[in-house]
């Protein structure tokens, strides 16, 4: 495949995974905004990014082997009319029950624009090729947490917290455009897979009983868990207790997210060099040491917010060395089923995700210390998953 080729599949790909990542990222500085329009508070509101997160590993589970029997193009197209009816449902949301149960759905349409472009990867690539266009898809899908929060921000701002939603429409309906020109159907008919229930059922128990499929998810997933209980956490740390502007808190967030987009274009380079198992392991152990450090200060009654977000920017600069590397490997082995592996890989890491923060709603008390305490714990779990991974490693070599 042609370099113009590949930075083409990039920008496709890093566009439809965006669609979701802009339905988090521009709405999180609206959380004071929405708590007060809605008359809730804002640990309420904070339950529709987790209704989110929760819909998106349900929808992922579905779409991925659908996608394994009809086609790529059509379930991504079916996920972009379903995220944009619902983004038009939440920009009209009376209460915060109707936007909770509108943000549930988008997180429907949105998982099939970010499972199945991940299948799309492992059609025509693997290993550290298939990172190479994994990084290049994550730079497009930079504009996201760059833009988008910073954009959020000033609508919530300017306008109203409801403008987020009609531009997350225009995105949705922008991407479809896109996909429709630039991206061919890459899974012929000779490869596709039955879409019997019970095949699908013997595929996911296939992957579920797989160790060496397992591992590398889990450590995925615990550091998919570091990142949301950033973005649902931090904007009552940053904004609620620490007065900071919804605007500067976008912009907080974009550097955040730079540490980890930078450093990811370094991936494909650095899996030749170092292998991935190296890499994961020493993002998981910075990663453990930062979160550990957080929790300590955090506890400790620390009030000064620039040691957070020190530490917070090293977990996410640690993190580009773990979240595409553990689930390009586990994907690797997969090649005939790629949906269905990408569908329980990134509904296990959204488990992992909702379950996370969902449980720092549960045991917020109005301080930062649910927030630190339990990405610490995330941390090294995240930390004692590679260990896991290494031993079943060295097992297979020997």
């Amino acid at each position: 495949m042609s370099n113009r080729t590949l930075y083409t599949r990039a920008v496709v790909v890093g566009l439809q995974i965006a669609v979701g990542a802009f339905a988090i990222d521009m709405y999180i500085p609206g959380f004071a905004a929405i708590a007060e329009d809605l008359r809730t508070d804002p640990g309420t509101v904070q339950l529709s990014m987790t209704a989110f997160f929760i819909a998106l590993g349900i929808g992922q589970v579905l779409w991925g082997p659908v996608s394994d029997a009809v086609g790529r193009r059509g379930p991504i197209f079916a996920g972009l009319a379903l995220f944009a009816v619902a983004s038009a449902a939440a920009a009209f949301a009376p209460g915060i029950g109707w936007l909770i149960a509108a943000r549930f759905v988008q997180g429907l349409g949105a998982a099939g624009a970010t499972v199945v472009p991940l299948a799309v990867i492992r059609d025509e690539y693997t290993g550290p090729d298939a990172a190479q266009l994994l990084s290049l898809a994550i730079l497009s899908l930079s504009v996201s947490p760059i833009l988008a929060p910073v954009a959020g921000g000033f609508m919530v701002q300017y306008v109203s917290w409801r403008l987020i939603f009609g531009v997350l429409i225009v995105i949705s309906l922008a991407t479809a455009v896109m996909t429709h020109f630039l991206l061919p159907e890459t899974l012929p008919l000779a490869r596709r897979v039955s879409a019997r229930p019970l095949s699908i059922l013997l595929t996911y128990g296939r992957l579920l009983r797989d160790r060496r499929f397992l591992a590398p998810v889990l450590i995925a997933g615990c550091g998919q868990a570091l990142l949301f209980l950033f973005i649902s956490g931090a904007p009552f740390v940053i904004v609620t207790l620490h007065g900071v502007s919804p605007t500067n808190f976008g912009i907080l967030f974009a550097i955040h997210a730079m540490s980890l987009i930078g450093l990811s274009q370094l991936n494909a380079k650095m899996m030749r060099r170092f292998g991935a198992l190296r890499m994961i392991g020493a993002g998981a152990a910075i990663a453990a040491a930062a979160a550990v450090a957080l929790a300590v200060l955090v506890a400790g009654g620390m009030t000064a917010l620039w040691p957070f977000v020190v530490l917070t920017i090293t977990i996410f600069a640690s993190l580009s060395l773990i979240l595409g590397p553990a689930f390009l490997t586990a994907m690797e082995p997969f090649g005939a089923t790629a949906g269905a592996a990408a569908a329980v890989g990134t509904g296990m890491e959204f488990a992992c995700s909702s379950t996370a923060t969902a449980l720092m709603g549960i045991l917020a008390d109005g301080t930062a210390i649910p927030m630190a305490v339990i990405m610490a714990v995330t941390a090294c779990l995240m930390l004692a998953g590679w260990v896991w991974f290494r031993r079943l490693s060295r097992a297979v070599q020997a």
